[in-house]
């Protein structure tokens, strides 16, 4: 999949070699439909690694402030298209694998700065902490990527999971970076909410006075 025109114009020299979008609709789960529609999705861009061949010594703050706020644009547009625009998103969550020629540094640049997470926050109308999963692997590896509610974290509902791929991707010296997104909850939803919890410790559990 190619960048739309409005996003190739916005990311030149980003050094992506291609967008992978995936998405899954939810129609039953334990035999059931969901109270309302859920779509999940995932977008993963395919990257050269700007710090292939460096040493552990190298500053990656530069390139960082270049790259991150165009891979943010580049995923989030392409997310949103698909999803049908930020009010539809309910969770998000973020991750990166760095080929084998690559550190974990170089994927932890792309997606745990300011330069990367704050954007897609704001993009995407989110207020909370994302969450986050990162690796180094071959190409073809499979990441699970966590979400929770975009702007209350605590809301337990939305704490679910989505799968990203690529089948050539990561290269030795490239990097998948991946925004994932959920229209709404995990299905049938019932354990409750960290807000509403009862306080619990193991001397409660153990039936001692609090």
């Amino acid at each position: 999949m190619t960048l739309t025109p409005h996003v190739a114009e916005r990311v030149p020299g980003s050094g992506i070699r291609k967008i992978v979008y995936y998405q899954e609709e939810i129609i039953a789960e334990n035999g059931k439909g969901p109270a309302a529609s859920i779509t999940r999705a995932t977008v993963a861009a395919v990257v050269r690694n700007p710090w292939s061949g460096t040493g552990p010594d190298t500053d990656l703050a530069a390139t960082t402030e270049s790259l991150a706020p165009q891979l943010a644009l580049a995923l989030t547009d392409r997310l949103l298209e698909g999803l049908g625009g930020a009010d539809a998103v309910e969770a998000f969550g973020k991750a990166a694998i760095v080929g084998t020629a690559g550190e974990l540094e170089h994927a932890a640049a792309l997606i745990h700065t300011p330069y990367f997470g704050n954007l897609v926050r704001e993009f995407l109308e989110g207020t909370s902490i994302i969450c986050f999963a990162d690796d180094r692997a071959e190409a073809g590896q499979p990441l699970v990527v966590p979400m929770w509610h975009k702007t209350h974290a605590a809301t337990r509902s939305h704490y679910q999971t989505i799968t990203a791929r690529v089948g050539d991707g990561p290269r030795p010296d490239e990097i998948v970076v991946v925004v994932a997104a959920s229209t709404g909850p995990r299905p049938h939803p019932r354990i409750g909410d960290r807000n509403t919890d009862p306080a619990v410790t193991s001397t409660i559990l153990e039936g001692a006075p609090a």
